[in-house]
């Protein structure tokens, strides 16, 4: 990895090493439904030079009913090698809002094997502010490289596993939707949802994490994840609306020294819009 001790990296970090051979840099946006911005078309506009466009419903499995559920290995190694990204690649992924869908891109590089995976701490909006040259138009091709996938179910959590965990409590659930739709006040955005929780779970807004679109300090995370009762040894499962803020959890427990924190890859799309799953709501 590029540094054992972090998961993240400054864009000081990135600027020193933009054009090393072995890095890839990896544009991974995905807005929320019904946000009217297009990912993509803001990558040809303005991009960090050299990224590639990493689009998370595509490399999914899109046969699945659920949003951007975890493709087959097969199907993401194929992918990945098409965007130049191969065995010995450094892979560092950013977005466009700062921290929010790159570390889903994140904890898939490592479901699947690949562990020399960063995010870039402040996505596009720190790269820009830092005044870093920007790069738009159609992007390089990139040569296709040999990716090997491993996939690592330790990593990942599915419905079987979570009916298991919350019937006998085995994990404290870390749940990252805002406190409304937690608590069962807000809707969910996806229609045919219910709102509320997983009996348990401990509510970790993704807000409490960040700051100005930063991670916070480790120290800080330390802190944090004491004050809301999460024991150093404890057992966790990360789960949010669809998979994606699932993974700033679990970026941020890394951050911590936490590197085993798996994610429910179905999360709420998939509890709680099942009649029979158990739901609480306060």
């Amino acid at each position: 990895m590029a540094d054992q001790a972090d998961p993240l990296v400054s864009v000081d970090w990135l600027a020193e090493r933009l054009y090393a051979p072995d890095i890839r840099i990896l544009d991974a946006t995905a807005y929320l439904p019904g946000d009217p911005r297009d990912a993509r078309a803001i990558y040809a506009e303005k991009r960090i030079p050299g990224a590639i466009f990493f689009d998370i419903d595509d490399i999914a499995d899109t046969a699945s009913h659920l949003p951007h559920m975890l493709p087959s290995p097969e199907k993401f190694a194929a992918r990945v090698r098409r965007l130049g990204v191969g065995d010995g690649a450094r892979v560092v992924v950013y977005d466009q809002q700062g921290l929010f869908s790159a570390a889903r891109v994140w904890w898939t590089f490592r479901v699947m094997g690949h562990e020399d995976v960063v995010v870039l701490d402040g996505g596009l909006p720190a790269w820009e502010a830092a005044g870093q040259e920007l790069e738009d138009g159609p992007p390089e091709p990139r040569g296709e490289r040999h990716f090997t996938a491993r996939f690592r179910a330790d990593l990942v959590r599915d419905l079987a596993d979570m009916r298991w965990t919350v019937e006998k409590g085995r994990a404290l659930v870390l749940d990252a939707r805002p406190a409304g739709r937690f608590s069962g006040t807000d809707p969910e955005p996806r229609p045919g949802l219910k709102s509320g929780h997983m009996p348990g779970a401990l509510n970790v807004p993704t807000g409490m994490l960040l700051k100005d679109g930063h991670m916070r300090p480790r120290e800080e995370l330390e802190k944090l994840f004491a004050d809301i009762g999460v024991a150093p040894r404890t057992r966790l499962v990360c789960s949010c609306g669809s998979g994606v803020t699932a993974a700033i959890i679990a970026l941020a427990l890394a951050r911590t020294g936490r590197w085993d924190a798996p994610v429910y890859d179905g999360s709420w799309a998939e509890w709680g819009g099942l009649p029979d799953t158990p739901i609480a709501t306060g």
